[in-house]
Formats: structure tokens, sequence, C-alpha cells
């Protein structure tokens, strides 16, 4: 059955997934990781649903990682019972923690001061849980964490192992490879995410303090890591679905990309070159990740309903619920002919950013013999 056979009768805007290139996109990655003898702990952020976890968790149960208390919950329920929650901890969602890890769920969290680990440690005093702790590593410049150097590094971890807490390891993530292009500049950015994380790791042993877990991890230093010495773990999230800014940095190629949102043509302004489509930016989202690339791709670039890229037909702008299709500038291709009815595919710059404005993946399975599918997903914090 083609696509447009299973899609044809979906109301637009609406949100797909091609299972098959999903699948091809998780073993790609823990092949890698394989090879260099590091276990992937998957960033469930980008799917935020139960069952696209189940096919990208091992053996469909984890260790994970999360970017919200909802999400921790939301797998929690679903048996995940291995959990890293990578956003700085705030006092006031210690009981949300707490109670996750009295349901069973070995729930850690991510600091960066000594003010959120006294808070760490006096909640797991009352608990009598000793909640583990990574302690954030700035490897980049990117966001939070401290370097590898700083005194405050060894007295966090004192304060953590020493009055009530656990001391479970050091975290970082390379956000900043987002903005690295090629084989060479993003493997340049792996080592430095790796050698951050391991001296900060080194620095905490050095001073009797335990570093079990040297946790780092983003999609692009995870797929070009060529070495990773001293670390225990990897994290990466739009690997799954991969998406435009990935493709931009050369980390995958647009085959790769598995979401699309399917739009439907409502209209034409022929005379400016528009076509209208009925996916704005409550359905393909605001993110403009591709402006600052040597390939700008508007608000998305256009397929047709199979799937297949049409010359340089971007989003060229969008409103609320009208995008507004256009050959990029530049571009010697030919407007397509597409009449009022024609239904479109149009891959994003963001996944993880694109995902959030849907309640469901409309799954293209792997099996072509296979009904369509439809998997449920979440937001919220």
């Amino acid at each position: 059955m083609t696509a447009a056979q299973t899609l044809g009768s979906l109301p637009t805007p609406c949100l797909v997934l091609d299972e098959g290139r999903m699948l091809r996109n998780v073993s790609r990655l823990r092949r890698h990781l394989d090879g260099l003898g590091v276990p992937l702990r998957p960033h469930l952020k980008t799917v935020k649903s139960v069952e696209a976890a189940r096919r990208v968790l091992s053996g469909g149960h984890g260790p994970a990682t999360v970017s919200t208390l909802k999400e921790a919950e939301v797998f929690a329920a679903a048996g995940v019972r291995d959990i890293l929650y990578a956003v700085g901890i705030a006092p006031q969602k210690l009981p949300r923690v707490l109670a996750l890890r009295a349901a069973g769920c070995d729930l850690s969290v991510v600091l960066d001061s000594p003010e959120q680990a006294m808070a760490v440690a006096e909640a797991s005093r009352w608990a009598g849980d000793a909640i583990p702790a990574l302690i954030e590593i700035d490897s980049d410049g990117h966001r939070s964490g401290l370097q590898p150097n700083d005194p405050a590094l060894v007295a966090i971890g004192r304060i953590l192992q020493g009055q009530g807490a656990a001391l479970r390891g050091v975290v970082t993530h390379a956000g900043e490879s987002y903005g690295a292009v090629g084989a060479e500049a993003l493997a340049a950015f792996a080592e430095r995410e790796r050698s951050a994380a391991v001296a900060a790791a080194e620095a905490l042993r050095a001073a009797g303090l335990p570093c079990p877990v040297v946790s780092v991890g983003s999609t692009p230093t995870a797929h070009f890591a060529r070495d990773l010495s001293g670390v225990t773990e990897m994290r990466a999230g739009v690997f799954v679905f991969f998406d435009l800014v990935m493709a931009g940095i050369g980390v995958c190629t647009l085959d790769d990309i598995a979401l699309s949102v399917l739009a439907t043509v409502i209209g034409h302004q022929r005379e400016r070159g528009w076509i209208m489509v009925d996916a704005g930016w409550m359905a393909l989202s605001r993110d403009r990740g591709t402006a600052s690339q040597a390939v700008d791709q508007g608000y998305g670039l256009v397929c047709d309903i199979e799937g297949r890229v049409l010359d340089d037909l971007v989003v060229a702008s969008a409103n609320q619920e009208h995008g507004i299709v256009a050959l990029r500038p530049g571009s010697k291709a030919a407007l397509p002919d597409l009449p009022l009815g024609t239904r479109l595919r149009i891959l994003p710059n963001h996944a993880c950013a694109t995902g959030a404005q849907f309640a469901g993946y409309e799954v293209l399975p792997a099996d072509p013999a296979a009904p369509l599918a439809h998997w449920p997903r979440f937001n919220g914090w």
C-alpha cells in the first residue's frame, strides 16, 4: 500500500512518523556506540510517547533520560525504572522526585550549585532516601554547569555525599555542537565533551569522592565520537527522528528524517508564487533552526505525499494556521502545479518542537502490509 493510499484520508494537519526510518536511525546509533563500548541512555524528550519509547529503549524499559518530571512520571508508569532527569533541579520539584523514587523508579537528578545540593540533601534526610545526583559540567559554554576545575565541584560532591544524598557522577551536554558542520568539527566537539566530563570525574575521585557515572551526549557528538574512554553512558534524543537542522550539519541525510507534517493545499496566490497550506506555525512550530545554516529551509522542506522532496520548495513563511509554500530565494526550479486539495508532507526544522504541536503520531508501519497506526504522545511538565 502506498503512502498516498494510507495517508490520503487523514485530517490535516497531522504528524506522520515513518517507523522504518525511525528503527533504522536507532540501529545506526546503537551500532556505533557498541563499537565504542558505551551504552546508550536515550533522551525521551523528543518522542514523548510510550509506544515510540518501547522501540527506542534497550529491552523496551530503559535506561532513559527525560527533560520534564511529567516525562518521568509517564515513562515510570509504563515500566521504565532507571531515569535521569537531566534538567537542573529546583527544590520545589523534589517532592515529585521522591514520589517517583518511592514508587520504585531509580530517578536521579542534575545540579550545579551548593544551594541545589543542600536542598537535595535535606530532602533526602527528610525522606530517608538518598536521592542520587549528578553534577553538571560545562563542556562548551552552551548552558549550565561548572568548569571541570572549579573548586565548587568537589564542594558540591561533599555536600551530597556527606549530608544524606548520593553523588552518582557527572553529566554534560555539548549543545554547541549543533553549530558545528562536518565530520571533523563534530568529532572535535565530541572529544571536547568527553575530556571535560572525564576531567571532572577524575577531580572528584582525586578528592576521595565516588563518581561511578560519567554521562555525556548530544545527537551530533554521539554519532561522531571516535573515543569514549572514561565515559560510562551516552545520551541523545533527536537521533530517533532526525530533522533539517541535523541534516544541515551533516549528521544525517534528508532520507533519514522520519517525521513530517501532513498538510493540504488550501489556496494559491499565483502572481506571488505562493501555495497556501493548512499547516502554519501552530503545526510546524516557530523553530527556524536552519536560518543560520548554509541552506535555509524556512519553516520546513516540502515533499509530496510519498515523502519525495520537491526541488527547492519550502514553507517560506507561516501564520498561525496558514503556511505559505514557495520556491526558496534564488532557485531556478519551476513552481510545481499543486491543485487545491493536494496532500504534502513537510519535513521539520526541529523534530522536538514540531512534535510538541501534536497529540499523537500517525505511523507508517515498518511492515508495509500492516495498517496505519496511531501512537499517542503527550506534552506538559
